[in-house]
């Protein structure tokens, strides 16, 4: 049974200046507006976390809630690359140049962008600003937009235990962070109830984003192959653009590999790689992001405080693109069992 919809994410591989702004539909380039007054909008504005555009992951399902919210409202948007090494000033700076050009609502993709909402908020008070993966901000003006991570993350770890021939599965987290340690946490527990004597041998690439964690393929690769080595027969990575590096090294090893944010087995760019990706955990950004465009947009009732998306509203889950998966039913029925679980309360998924 199909548990949460496909997010289809278009595959776009796009290299931007760091301010400089990738044009969408009908976005304008003015550096003012009366909108940024009036709390009226001209389209949303979007800003990417590390990796950017073309993750096929966590960016590019915010991207396709952009690019829906664009096609069904009518209206323009612009967004924006992040910079290698920036700070939290470049970030308010990216956010408010946003707002006083009128977009509304204006998005910043990631945690790190904390401390630049929360400042560009209180400068924009009748400008709705979201954050993904965050929910430190108190504003009547902001969407704190977050996920119950760790749920899908459990459903991840059935499917590995139940999956695995060699008893030794993988984790890779991009960056060493409480937000990934979510993941981790999800998953262990997930492979731990499912089945006993399997193994999980975790790892983060870095210990801040600033050392590419999320951005570098080539330490999730070196990663999955090391675990791979050491046994692992399914690798299950949380590590935005990074992920990619550890879905070639499970192909290139013929064993499986689990996606995450976006269903990577749809994904163009890793379309070579799909025979290996067994599922992914979802965790609908692209819902969240156009949902808060339609509360500005169209219903002129903007959202919000926290945002929280589970199980039991559809916010994460399992992709089925994979007939392998799909229609493996002993594993079909301990997930629904474990799902069930979960949304009644009788299974409680640690977060660390």
């Amino acid at each position: 049974m199909r548990r949460v919809s496909r997010i289809a994410v278009a595959g776009v591989a796009t290299a931007a200046l760091a301010v400089t702004v990738s044009a969408c539909g009908s976005s304008s380039s003015s550096s003012a507006s009366s909108s940024s007054s009036s709390g009226s909008s001209k389209g949303i504005g979007l800003a990417y976390d590390v990796g950017g555009k073309g993750d096929q992951s966590f960016n590019d399902a915010a991207y396709a809630g952009f690019q829906k919210a664009e096609k069904d409202f009518g209206v323009g948007g612009r967004d924006v690359e992040p910079q290698d090494g920036e700070s939290d000033a470049d970030k308010t700076q990216r956010l408010e140049t946003l707002a006083r050009a009128g977009y509304n609502p204006v998005i910043g993709v990631g945690f790190a962008y904390a401390p630049a909402v929360k400042e560009a908020a209180a400068k924009f008070p009748k400008i709705t600003f979201g954050i993904i993966d965050d929910n430190t901000i108190k504003a009547d003006n902001v969407a704190d937009m977050v996920f119950h991570e760790e749920q899908s993350s459990y459903l991840a770890g059935v499917t590995a235990a139940l999956t695995t021939k060699t008893n030794t599965v993988g984790f890779i987290g991009g960056v060493d962070v409480p937000l990934i340690h979510k993941f981790e946490a999800g998953f262990a527990q997930g492979v731990a109830d499912t089945k006993k004597g399997v193994k999980v041998k975790s790892q983060y690439l870095t210990q801040t984003a600033e050392e590419g964690g999320f951005s570098s393929p080539d330490k999730g690769e070196a990663a999955a192959e090391g675990q791979i080595e050491a046994g692992a027969d399914v690798v299950y990575a949380a590590a935005g653009l990074s992920g990619q590096g550890v879905i070639k090294a499970a192909a290139a090893h013929k064993v499986w590999a689990i996606g995450v944010d976006s269903d990577q087995y749809n994904q163009k760019a890793l379309a070579a790689y799909k025979p290996y990706i067994l599922t992914s955990a979802l965790k609908n950004v692209q819902g969240a992001v156009y949902d808060l465009a339609k509360s500005v947009i169209k219903d002129k009732k903007p959202l919000s405080g926290e945002i929280r998306g589970s199980l039991s509203n559809g916010g994460v889950g399992l992709a089925d693109s994979n007939p392998v998966f799909k229609n493996n039913a002993t594993l079909q029925a301990a997930l629904k069992k474990a799902e069930d679980g979960i949304k009644s309360g009788s299974i409680t998924v640690k977060t660390s």
